[in-house]
């Protein structure tokens, strides 16, 4: 699942020393595991063996120069949702001829972008946005490769934040209106029809809402194949991954779970291909929080305990501009000290950062090992939607990055400074 572990009481990513890693680099530090980001895609891409399919990993989740060129030579595509993900992309060795542009706002400066890169196709998301491609395209004289993202009006069971594929959400074409919108693709000059897509949520932990979705728009495609010229068939992303974990003892799994475990990739292929392999189509997936979630962490700092009347509260040097999930839709990390501690020694707590927020919170009412003023602790499983989202706000500058690969730690992105702050603001 991972390769954080412990090694003679202390914490280690692979064989690399985290303590003397945060000694080196200071916090709040994000330390990515290189091995773990090879082994998910390697696991996922094993499990569908056999079916005709190609993984595009979600840029969104984590989109570190370093990360992005490690899964481009695994020989991974990219789903993206900005200009800016697309110009990361090929920055990092990426081809964008494997990237996909998906996303309800595009501009026309980020599709005129990505049509003089040659990305393989746009995934339209209304009528309005297929009639506006249409036209940037026909500004440049060339032809825009899309597919249609159907929204099935599945229910992912997933936070409301993270679900796009009932009728309510922005995203995607209703299911009773995708032929209709086909057919005036096929008659704009400017498009070309490549493919078709979905995707219903983000952390997943069933097989069950996958399963739903792709019996609900297998008939759809199959009419679609006969009247038009399709590519491949998009299911999206949304492997769920291990957030809550209990700790347990030593090396090497040093994790067990608590409830359910998460949806695998095997079970994830035994329940989809054999709905998927009769098509004759190529099958796309875009993971992003599987692929990453779990390679990364966050070290931060204890700063200081203050017990008032109601609780305590742990104060460390991450905040919520470093990692938001907590604050902005309760996401859940599970938080270890990096010197392995007796697990009995325990304390219900908040665990809190600096920010003038109220929100600015990594857990609450917790039981949380009771770690001490300066020492050091891992915020887990913050390998997505992580760093991607943080943020100066409070004027804090953006912790480094780290790309551990076996015993070799390596800068992937330095530390900001105070000038980096201001820079560009006159």
């Amino acid at each position: 699942m991972h390769q954080f572990h412990y090694r003679d009481g202390i914490l280690h990513c692979e064989d690399v020393n985290l303590q003397l890693l945060a000694a080196e680099h200071g916090t709040p530090l994000y330390v990515y595991s290189a091995n773990t980001l090879r082994e998910n895609y390697q696991r996922l891409d094993q499990a569908l063996t056999g079916l005709d399919h190609h993984i595009a990993y979600a840029v969104k989740a984590n989109s570190n120069l370093s990360v992005l060129r490690l899964l481009a030579g695994l020989g991974s595509g990219f789903d993206i949702v900005s200009g800016g993900e697309l110009f990361r992309v090929i920055k990092a060795g990426g081809n964008p001829a494997l990237c996909s542009f998906a996303g309800v706002g595009k501009t026309a400066e980020e599709i005129t972008y990505a049509l003089e890169q040659g990305i393989y196709c746009f995934n339209i998301e209304s009528l309005a946005e297929l009639e506006f491609i249409s036209s940037v395209a026909g500004n440049i004289s060339t032809v825009a490769p899309v597919a249609l993202r159907i929204n099935p009006n599945v229910d992912a069971g997933t936070h409301k934040y993270i679900s796009t594929g009932k009728a309510e959400n922005k995203f995607g074409i209703d299911h009773e209106s995708v032929r209709e919108v086909y057919a005036r693709a096929s008659k704009l000059p400017h498009i070309q029809i490549r493919g078709i897509q979905m995707h219903i949520g983000s952390q997943l932990t069933s097989a069950t809402p996958f399963v739903e979705a792709v019996e609900r728009v297998l008939p759809l495609v199959s009419d679609l194949q006969a009247s038009h010229d399709l590519e491949f068939f998009s299911i999206g992303g949304g492997i769920g991954i291990v957030y809550e974990e209990a700790l347990a003892s030593g090396p090497p799994d040093w994790w067990t779970r608590q409830e359910e475990p998460p949806l695998s990739p095997e079970v994830y292929a035994h329940h989809l291909v054999p709905l998927l392999e009769s098509l004759n189509l190529k099958i796309l997936l875009e993971p992003g929080r599987y692929m990453s979630g779990n390679a990364g962490i966050l070290l931060t700092t204890c700063l200081y305990e203050k017990k008032g009347q109601a609780k305590a509260f742990k104060i460390v040097d991450a905040g919520m501009n470093d990692l938001i999930r907590p604050a902005l839709y309760d996401g859940h990390h599970e938080i270890v000290t990096v010197r392995e501690c007796d697990v009995t020694n325990r304390i219900t707590a908040d665990v809190v950062g600096p920010i003038c927020e109220s929100g600015d919170f990594f857990c609450q009412d917790r039981e949380v090992p009771d770690f001490a003023k300066g020492e050091l602790v891992a915020l887990m499983s913050a390998g997505a939607y992580s760093f991607t989202m943080a943020s100066n706000y409070n004027s804090r500058p953006l912790p480094a990055e780290i790309l551990v690969s076996g015993a070799t730690a390596q800068i992937a992105r330095e530390r900001q400074t105070f000038t980096d702050l201001v820079a560009g603001e006159h």
